[in-house]
């Protein structure tokens, strides 16, 4: 089967804004990369039907999109463009797995689907272990918990930044892939990092603001910053909620444009 299918991340679930693109006729990924997220109205979805009538069984990748679009019919305009650290509408872990989930349904013709929950369980056990390592942070000054939350991450942890010039390998930007082999892209760390902190603060045990920034280099990983230190140049280093899940959208895109899930 060739090229002919449609990304379902375009139909049903990215819906491009019109006014968005240029007059001249965009190219794919710029279809991705211009999209807004809305809640689709119904959940059939092109690719699933295809794959269904040539055949194979589309069951894990069509409940792994129905847990996405549960998770972005939360999402409002406002939370779209907010940092992840601070959106609350949205449980992007959860959100990220299940793109995980439906990829690894249709490129691997898994016979089980992915433990979407048992990968989210991981995620919780890092805010669990930074607290039994690093308790005595919580009483020191904010700069010296940034620097113990880093030092736990990239030292105690061994997470690491992807240093392949391919930006959309698969491994990297993953979360389920990169909680077990330790190495990640920058959105990917980003989201590792702020879902750590916002446990620790809905557990009451961090209570100023942090923001993450995430540099736009080819080789620095996430670190954390008190927000009322911040100026107007830090702006373009946050990772907003949209942004987020359409670079890890855009994996997938990429996938069924290639056709890597057909044999």
């Amino acid at each position: 089967m060739t090229g002919g299918l449609v990304s379902p991340w375009i139909l049903g679930t990215f819906l491009p804004s019109s006014s968005e693109f240029s007059t001249s006729s965009p190219s794919p990924a710029n279809s991705v990369c211009r999209s807004h997220f809305r809640a689709p109205k119904d959940l059939k979805f092109v690719l699933h039907e295809a794959l269904d009538f040539a055949g194979f069984n589309t069951t894990y990748a069509r409940e792994a999109r129905k847990g996405f679009c549960l998770q972005i019919q939360k999402l409002s305009g406002i939370e779209r463009e907010t940092s992840i650290i601070i959106n609350r509408g949205v449980d992007l872990g959860k959100t990220a797995l299940y793109i995980a989930a439906e990829d690894d349904s249709l490129i691997s013709h898994s016979s089980v689907p992915l433990p979407v929950d048992a990968f989210i369980d991981r995620l919780d056990d890092l805010s669990m272990d930074y607290c039994s390592r690093y308790s005595s942070s919580f009483r020191s000054s904010p700069d010296i918990f940034l620097e113990c939350l880093e030092r736990y991450m990239y030292v105690d942890k061994g997470f690491r930044r992807s240093n392949s010039r391919n930006q959309l390998e698969q491994r990297a930007v993953y979360l389920h892939s990169v909680l077990t082999h330790r190495v990640g892209s920058i959105c990917m760390l980003s989201l590792i990092y702020s879902e750590i902190l916002k446990m620790l603060r809905m557990w009451g045990l961090v209570n100023f603001d942090v923001e993450i920034s995430s540099p736009n280099d080819s080789y620095g990983s996430p670190r954390g910053y008190l927000k009322q230190r911040s100026t107007e140049s830090d702006h373009q280093h946050i990772m907003t909620t949209e942004s987020l899940l359409l670079k890890v959208a855009s994996v997938f895109f990429v996938e069924i444009f290639t056709c890597r899930f057909i044999y």
